[in-house]
């Protein structure tokens, strides 16, 4: 069984994220970075599935230099291989472009099953895993909060705000998980160790034959940033015996009855 998973470098968030006052991205030079931590769940959900079923997992990446950390942790933790795209064409990449990238790259590697996290912790656009589905053309699940496999059919849990459904697809698919469908391991010191002579491939755009018409572009810019409003006092309603109907009146202005 083939697994790969997607996993990403990003700005820890334990600190204060800034953005740059040029480019309006994110400040990702300088700054403490990290695994995301819901990457980490899918890493994990991704070798339980070929310690149980055999095979191997490969960790997939988009980004800077700097991303290879990402893919060591990975590899540490027990992935068989790593792979990471970068590019400086690729900067600031919308969440469209950054599907096509990984879909191009999965591919190229092969797989039965691609697992992700629902949303990047630095992003929060939730659309990707769908995206790279969709440019698969294979089922997506999403909001996993279990996960089994009998090397043809994905089972999961599927997490809702009543509980959970229960689905199941076919492979090839992708899924995505939530924290908390598992508990992640720590890297050991052999792992660690063992990391480095794992294979580790380094990619260009070109590589993926995605130059060119907009294929390797960020596919958007930012041109400018401003702060939220401040949110602006409430009114006090005191009830004189008529603060019921002016509370059901301002809902009713609002529509929300």
């Amino acid at each position: 069984m083939k697994v790969v998973v997607c996993v990403k470098q990003i700005p820890d968030p334990n600190t204060t994220g800034q953005l740059d006052p040029q480019t309006h991205l994110l400040k990702r030079d300088g700054v403490e970075v990290v695994m995301d931590p819901g990457d980490e769940f899918g890493v994990e959900a991704g070798l339980k599935l070929v310690e149980a079923q055999g095979g191997e997992v490969t960790v997939v990446s988009m980004g800077p230099e700097r991303g290879l950390d990402a893919v060591r942790k990975a590899l540490a933790m027990g992935a068989a291989k790593g792979i990471l795209i970068s590019d400086d064409a690729l900067r600031g990449s919308d969440a469209l472009t950054t599907a096509r990238v990984l879909a191009e790259a999965i591919k190229r590697e092969g797989f039965d099953l691609v697992i992700t996290a629902t949303e990047s912790t630095d992003g929060y656009t939730g659309v990707v895993p769908q995206a790279i589905a969709e440019l698969l053309d294979v089922p997506a699940v999403t909001f996993a909060k279990s996960v089994e496999c009998d090397g043809s059919t994905l089972k999961v849990q599927r997490q809702t705000e009543a509980g959970h459904d229960v689905v199941e697809a076919s492979l090839p698919a992708v899924v995505s998980v939530t924290a908390g469908v598992n508990e992640p391991r720590y890297p050991s010191l052999k792992g660690i160790m063992g990391a480095k002579s794992k294979p580790l491939d380094r990619l260009s755009p070109s590589d993926l034959g995605l130059d060119g018409q907009g294929g390797a572009s960020a596919g958007q810019s930012i041109t400018a940033v401003q702060p939220a409003p401040e949110r602006a006092a409430g009114e006090i309603v005191k009830d004189e015996g008529d603060a019921a109907k002016r509370v059901a009146d301002f809902l009713a202005s609002k529509k929300v009855i």
